[in-house]
């Protein structure tokens, strides 16, 4: 009588020695799926190879025992006393957990009966970059299904409808199939556990009404776009009695023309002319909610120089100050000029300016003479 000599486990199961779970768990169900008994009846060699991949991932999902068996392999394993699979009812045994967790059998793969939460609602609110500076209360309206007041949400009326007698109140119907357990959803309740059998006359057993109502929040100032408002209780009515979901306003800037934000800062573009910008004279600067404000530009600041006024940007959310307002100047050359602007204009430029490029001879002057080139001998 031949003796079947067990093969490395890793080989069983067609994964690496350095694969995760997951990668484990998933050769492992496709092998169970392959040579599951019932897809292969009368099948011996199927039913070994079931056997033998179902005891690799036993030991491998382990991790004491995955770390025995890469020290010492087989022999290792002896010392925790597994000897492996005596045969198909074992593996039942042993893994009546895992096939559910890994093929979805069983009541814990079906949701819950009985009271449930109600759904969360989304709710999207626009607002302009001075409200969301400033912070606004703002009231709307919102439609949503609500527990019934007659009933209480539950659909009974004068009461708690009675338990399913199909279920009996688990809304699942669980049956067996060789040896996996199937739950399905009950045909009877349809998941709910209990069956209205006297229905609300004001909600016809539903438990919910839909209804408007106007409802207000508080926008802090300093919200940024993309950030979302909790309203506990807001949401839609629970199933069957169940506490109310919640309402998320989810908050939306629009684009502003003048000043884009960073973060808790503000970026804005400024316009000067070419003789503010020379002589560093003092400009007045419109900001989002404080009014004009003076700054003093730099004596012969450039286009693209960028000038910080703290504590003129956008509030921190919770407190802490206001961000910077980051002034961008754009330094304008006039395209018109007077005869006065013009000879003024012409005086400087005669003077010269070293850090710009040399100009040509005016007419009445004398063009420079050209260096001579000397040729140099070897």
């Amino acid at each position: 009588m031949s003796v079947r000599v067990k093969r490395c486990y890793y080989e069983v199961l067609g994964v690496s020695r350095d694969a995760d779970l997951e990668t484990i768990k998933r050769a492992y169900r496709k092998l169970a799926l392959k040579y599951h008994p019932d897809r292969n009846p009368g099948d011996k060699e199927a039913e070994e190879r079931f056997k033998e991949a179902a005891e690799a991932y036993e030991v491998l999902r382990d991790p004491e025992k995955r770390r025995l068996y890469d020290a010492y392999g087989h022999e290792g394993l002896r010392s925790t006393g597994f000897q492996g699979f005596g045969g198909v009812s074992d593996i039942f045994s042993a893994f009546s957990d895992i096939f559910e967790g890994l093929f979805g059998f069983g009541p814990t793969g079906g949701r819950a009966a009985g009271p449930r939460p109600g759904r969360d609602l989304r709710y999207d609110l626009e607002l302009e970059l001075e409200e969301a500076a400033r912070g606004k209360e703002v009231t709307f309206r919102v439609g949503r299904e609500l527990n019934c007041s007659a009933c209480g949400g539950m659909g009974q009326a004068g009461g708690v409808p009675p338990i399913c007698n199909t279920c009996g109140g688990q809304g699942q119907v669980v049956r067996s199939q060789g040896f996996f357990r199937l739950a399905t959803t009950c045909p009877t309740c349809r998941g709910e556990g209990r069956v209205v059998t006297d229905p609300c006359r004001e909600c016809g057993g539903r438990g919910r009404l839909y209804q408007e109502k106007e409802l207000t929040i508080k926008v802090p100032a300093g919200i940024d776009h993309g950030q979302r408002l909790r309203m506990r209780g807001e949401g839609e009515g629970g199933h069957l009695g169940g506490p109310p979901g919640d309402l998320y306003v989810v908050v939306h800037l629009r684009p502003h023309k003048v000043f884009e934000r960073q973060g808790e800062h503000l970026v804005r573009r400024l316009e000067v002319s070419m003789f503010q910008a020379a002589l560093g004279q003092t400009v007045l600067v419109d900001t989002l909610v404080d009014g004009p404000v003076e700054l003093k530009l730099p004596a012969g600041a450039q286009s693209g120089d960028t000038l910080r006024l703290p504590g003129l940007g956008m509030p921190r959310l919770g407190g802490g100050g206001r961000g910077d307002l980051h002034v961008q100047l754009v330094v304008r050359t006039p395209r018109r000029l007077n005869r006065r602007q013009r000879e003024l204009l012409a005086e400087a430029a005669a003077l010269g300016d070293p850090e710009a490029a040399p100009m040509p001879p005016a007419e009445d002057e004398p063009a420079p003479r050209r260096a001579r080139k000397r040729r140099w001998g070897l």
